[in-house]
């Protein structure tokens, strides 16, 4: 079993994988938090250490004065008898009231792990594969229950969690704020680490002490946001890539958030991660639920990279679904930045056809198919194919790129409508708006507004349209802006604020009905990019376009930062025309390639354009991905050098079996007179012997890992090398 309760210290101890997550059912029922870290094969309740504090710390049992809620640690807390800290839920009631008390009341253990209803989780294939704890905390006298939810993985060092709220009481509550997890620290000598950024400049790699007070991230955009990302991390001190302790925590959820640590008084700290408060609330009538998302925990005392390969290898096989969860993707090219708006059906064929002769699988129709749509001011929600670009159909289109043993991609940005559109003359209501307000347009566009049930349905409708009557094989599924006016005319007033997270609850919907009629499609999430990159995403849509930012050396610290949480696999990377159409950066084509090679490959670009020496250099390319696809997919990633620290990157991608590796290096600005570098791999097999592609000789693991190999000289900016490794016994 990966969880057992002691009755006797009525004590919880969860084992995943080499960690142990350890709670207690404390004096008065309330739930304490005793322990996160490395495994232990038992632990002593009594070790939990509790003083006797000053007037300001309340008791509420005036019998224990060392029982104060201002500093016990807790599991799920409540603001308002007497802890003072960040609560993790608030409910107000009929009387205005926000005071509440849930106290333990009941547990159980089930193997395996429940369904989440209507919300993206990590799952299990088999019950064997976790343990699932389950504590029921009871308010008597409003009948408040809030279900907690633990999932100890047994080969993972990863628990999962979630709360369910139920209202079993006569009269009407109010969720003011529920977030999914909260977990307290004995201490606050930590690092915080979490991802910044902003549109083409994403999950950008941000590590400070923590300090006095609180510190947060969060998005109020709808989306989780090119802004922050829903993960952060404590860090001990002296954590490495490869070295120290790491607690990480992600919400599998695709809107609103916030993740903070708060350093109290006496030095602990209190993490908490969840549906973003602001401007959120959910009535509660009698016998009505309320489910949170879910919250991935991983910890590892071997530095970042172990937190990061722990995410990977579980969200690649227990977050990721449907048919193109292990297998590998193709090779493709995108026409955004080779065409934009302008072109035809002949245009797009000539493309294709070299895209053909270079090796290329997939060719994706971007943006630009549908309704009028010559520039980006309307025809979103017509998704009915331009006539006088494309006149004999998409159908056509498709025919003639399958003809040429290409399969068919197509853009999409559902979410959408614009104000010049059919959808929207007909149907001006069905938009996020507030009556009497304006409606502010970005990208000269407005969201639908997906809590509404017509709204998903129509949407759901018109996408299948044109997928069950045209041979698409891959969709990309994009979404330009975030949300203003945030309202809908579905709702009654005193529900207006349920409506960001109804939005997110419909989109869910929509991809679950889209995804399950149509197994066969590899869908791509994209958010202008990176927007909406997180693991509420990766549940229906196996890869997300990393970032509208397709430069080179952008690219180093943007996959870089996004593989802290997020697996290779998951991630669209493609080399794009020079100069850069985002920075104006002109770098060499083998180090777009060599960039784009870590992750899921492709161009954006115009390749009718290349000169025959570039075409032969992109053949080599496609060739060499195919080659290394499954390895560079599905292998295990070890960051070697940090673009964030260094004017270097460094890379590498190790099989399971420890046989075949993929090392990439990269370096930004030459200098003069350099001197000489070596580069240390790892994640190899000490005690197997490698071949290394171009090189002669034999080379040992330990040899590659501890004494290192020599990096050749690079002449001039923007250089890259890349090594394939090959075990030889």
């Amino acid at each position: 079993m990966s969880i057992v309760y002691d009755e006797n210290t009525r004590s919880f101890h969860l084992k995943a994988g080499n960690s142990s997550y350890i709670l207690q059912i404390h004096d008065e029922n309330y739930l304490a938090h005793l322990y996160w870290g490395r495994k232990l094969k038992k632990f002593n309740t009594e070790l939990l250490s509790l003083k006797r504090r000053g007037s300001f710390s309340p008791n509420p049992d005036p019998n224990n004065e060392l029982l104060s809620l201002d500093t016990l640690p807790q599991e799920y807390p409540s603001y308002g008898t007497s802890d003072f800290r960040v609560p993790a839920y608030s409910v107000q009631l009929e009387n205005g009231s926000t005071i509440t008390d849930l106290r333990y009341d009941s547990h159980k253990i089930i193997k395996g792990k429940p369904k989440l209803e209507n919300l993206p989780a990590t799952y299990v294939e088999n019950d064997d594969e976790a343990d699932t704890l389950e504590i029921v905390l009871y308010d008597s006298l409003i009948g408040l229950k809030a279900i907690l939810s633990y999932t100890a993985y047994e080969k993972y060092d990863a628990i999962t969690r979630n709360v369910r709220f139920i209202n079993s009481g006569n009269t009407k509550l109010k969720l003011l704020s529920a977030l999914s997890t909260s977990v307290d620290f004995d201490n606050c000598t930590y690092d915080f680490m979490h991802l910044h950024g902003s549109w083409a400049r994403e999950r950008q790699i941000e590590r400070t002490p923590l300090i006095n007070g609180n510190q947060s991230v969060e998005s109020r955009r709808g989306a989780s946001s090119h802004q922050h990302n829903p993960f952060i991390a404590l860090l001990s001190k002296d954590a490495t890539e490869e070295h120290g302790d790491v607690y990480g925590f992600n919400l599998v959820y695709s809107g609103n958030f916030i993740a903070q640590a708060e350093v109290d008084q006496y030095k602990t700290t209190r993490v908490s991660i969840g549906i973003n408060p602001f401007d959120f609330s959910w009535v509660l009538e009698p016998n009505e639920t309320f489910q949170t998302p879910e919250t991935v925990m991983v910890y590892s005392s071997n530095g970042i990279g172990e937190m990061s390969r722990t995410y990977h290898k579980l969200y690649r096989s227990r977050l990721c679904r449907g048919n193109f969860r292990d297998t590998t993707r193709p090779v493709l090219v995108n026409n955004w930045e080779a065409t934009y708006f302008d072109f035809n059906a002949e245009k797009i064929e000539n493309i294709a056809s070299v895209a053909k002769e270079l090796g290329i699988e997939l060719f994706v129709l971007d943006d630009g198919w549908f309704g009028k749509r010559d520039n980006d001011d309307c025809s979103l929600g017509d998704w009915i194919a331009d006539s006088k670009k494309l006149p004999e159909g998409l159908d056509d289109l498709a025919n003639r790129i399958n003809k040429l043993d290409l399969k068919f991609g197509l853009w999409f940005e559902p979410e959408m409508v614009s104000p010049d559109s059919d959808l929207y003359r007909s149907h001006p209501d069905w938009c996020l708006h507030v009556p009497d307000r304006r409606r502010t347009q970005a990208r000269q566009q407005l969201i639908l507004d997906l809590s509404r049930e017509d709204v998903c349905e129509y949407i759901i409708r018109s996408v299948s349209d044109i997928l069950s009557t045209v041979n698409v094989e891959y969709v990309k599924w994009d979404m330009n802006r975030n949300m203003t006016e945030i309202g809908s005319e579905y709702l009654p007033p005193e529900r207006q604020r349920e409506t960001a997270h109804r939005y997110i609850l419909g989109l869910y919907k929509i991809y679950e009905k889209l995804t399950t009629n149509f197994p066969n499609i590899l869908f791509e999430g994209c958010s202008g990019g990176g927007g909406r990159f997180d693991a509420g995403i990766l549940y229906y849509m196996p890869q997300i376009w990393t970032s509208d930012d397709t430069d080179a050396v952008e690219r180093l610290k943007i996959q870089y930062g996004t593989s802290i949480v997020y697996p290779i696999s998951t991630m669209g990377s493609h080399v794009s025309a020079v100069p850069n159409h985002q920075v104006h950066r002109n770098t060499p084509l083998k180090m777009r390639g060599d960039v784009a090679m870590s992750g899921n490959f492709g161009y954006e670009l115009d390749l009718t354009k290349f000169s025959e020496e570039e075409k032969e250099i992109v053949k080599n390319q496609v060739e060499e991905y195919k080659s290394l696809r499954e390895l560079i997919q599905f292998g295990d990633m070890y960051r070697l050098i940090s673009p964030f620290e260094n004017d270097e990157a460094a890379w590498m991608v190790v099989s399971e079996d420890k046989t075949q590796a993929f090392v990439a290096y990269f370096r930004v600005l030459g200098t003069p007179n350099e001197p000489i570098s070596k580069i240390y791999f790892r994640g190899l097999d000490p005690n197997k012997d490698y071949s290394i592609e171009g090189k002669e000789g034999v080379f040992s693991g330990d040899e590659l890992m501890y004494a290192g190999l020599t990096i050749p000289d690079l002449e001039g900016d923007y250089q890259s090398i890349t090594w394939v490794l090959k075990s030889t016994i």
